[in-house]
């Protein structure tokens, strides 16, 4: 017979916890609040009664008693330069979630002219007690509005802001220069970059690595300036085969993403051009697509199941009032394919 909870009987409380274990109810909550005063064995005898009775904290009751909704908000672009980014960031947003009583909303950020509607709803309604986000602008308005309410987030990407706040980011310039340098070695001398999208922060310092490294090497470059990575695929493999179909085509291309290495692979085998041979390609990678796709391609990692986790930790830490200053962090680019 099942011994899960029944439906049909009143909703368990607190007080019905406290009889099971022979507890007070103020030890039942601060208990199942993780409160570290309370003995781990007690801790872990209440929350297994919790269990078997099926409690679930009143959020609302909560939300009166303490201010908190216990949520926090990630605020998400599904159109991403990577295949599996919203699996692996998720992933590790549950895990920094993981038993503080916290849990996340997942509300959809438009790219359009007005990113500020969802955050507006936050502020004005409490919905959430802090705000994770990604593609994040040099002079990001979110950024301003949420540092102007005080109110606590971390950006997945850096702003120009003079007032520090709260970042993680991936070096995207180590990571432009790296795979420039690559190429370099493997004897590419005409090298292409199809960029992100000029407003996102992170096109400045793909850009600045992939030129500088170029110029200091003394070969032929090409930042593409009709499509950018967020463009339709249709649209960037159309300017991939007309730069073709021109004389000196290049013979490296660094991509940014899953996505935009994956049109440049199609563009390039439809034209005859076998990857290690006619030309070099190197993406940035976050899932293990790559391996399963021949002819192979070099790669450099970015782990955005890491940054996810670590943004969690970094707004738990913000809303429990750490100084935004000191809650920033530059993740390096990780393993390389050819050092592995």
């Amino acid at each position: 017979m099942s011994t899960g909870p029944r439906f049909d009987r009143p909703k368990p409380t607190l007080r019905t916890v406290a009889e099971l274990t022979g507890y007070a109810v103020a030890t039942v909550s601060r208990a199942l609040s993780g409160d570290p005063k309370i003995a781990a064995r007690t801790r872990a005898k209440i929350e297994a009664a919790a269990r078997q009775v099926g409690y679930v904290p009143d959020r609302a009751a909560r939300r009166l008693r303490t201010g908190r909704t216990q949520v926090v908000t990630l605020l998400l672009n599904t159109d991403h330069e990577f295949l599996g980014f919203t699996h692996e960031f998720l992933s590790g947003i549950t895990e920094g979630l993981r038993g503080t009583g916290y849990s996340v909303t997942v509300v959809p950020d438009s790219l359009g002219p007005d990113r500020l509607s969802q955050v507006r709803a936050i502020l004005r309604n409490r919905l959430a007690d802090g705000v994770l986000f990604t593609r994040t602008e040099s002079f990001d308005p979110r950024v301003r509005l949420l540092m102007e309410a005080r109110f606590p987030f971390v950006s997945h990407g850096r702003t120009e802001f003079a007032e520090p706040h709260a970042w993680v980011d991936y070096d995207n310039e180590a990571f432009a220069r790296r795979s420039v340098e690559r190429l370099i070695q493997r004897g590419r001398k005409r090298i292409l970059l199809i960029p992100p999208a000029e407003p996102f922060t992170f096109a400045q310092h793909v850009r600045y690595g992939f030129v500088s490294a170029a110029r200091a090497a003394g070969i032929d470059y090409e930042v593409v300036s009709s499509v950018t990575i967020d463009s339709p695929a249709a649209e960037i493999a159309e300017a991939l085969r007309q730069r073709l179909a021109q004389p000196a085509p290049p013979d490296g291309y660094v991509c940014v993403g899953e996505a935009i290495a994956l049109t440049t692979l199609g563009v390039l085998s439809d034209a005859g051009v076998v990857p290690g041979q006619g030309a070099d390609v190197i993406a940035k990678r976050a899932s293990p697509i790559f391996d399963n796709i021949r002819p192979r391609i070099e790669t450099v990692f970015e782990d955005l199941h890491t940054t996810g986790r670590v943004m969690t930790e970094m707004l738990l830490r913000r809303m429990d009032g750490e100084p935004a200053a000191g809650l920033q962090h530059l993740f390096a680019p990780g393993p390389a394919s050819w050092e592995t």
